[in-house]
């Protein structure tokens, strides 16, 4: 499912026009991303927890030329599905 195809399944299920469900899923990724870059997390109860995790610098390998490489530390965005999404998956 693609970004369009699911504004068009939010559209149906909450029975709002298209661009009402647009706006509401770039509200909902918008605001998602700022608590995020602030060092919060996004926990929607059932649905899953969003975060940040740090990654360390490490020593990687140029796959082309076998080399080794520094990988600098970084910030990641990571998702943890919650027991009902699970649930409803299997």
């Amino acid at each position: 499912m693609n970004k369009s195809e699911l504004i068009e399944a939010m559209a149906e299920a909450g029975d709002i026009s298209k661009s009402a469900a647009q706006r509401a899923l770039d509200g909902l990724t918008d605001a998602v991303a700022v608590a995020l870059k602030s060092g919060d997390n996004v926990s929607l109860i059932g649905f899953g927890t969003f975060s940040v995790k740090d990654r360390a610098a490490r020593t990687g390998r140029n796959p082309k030329t076998g080399e080794p490489i520094e990988i600098k530390a970084s910030k990641t965005p990571t998702f943890k599905a919650g027991k009902a999404l699970k649930d409803a998956v299997q």
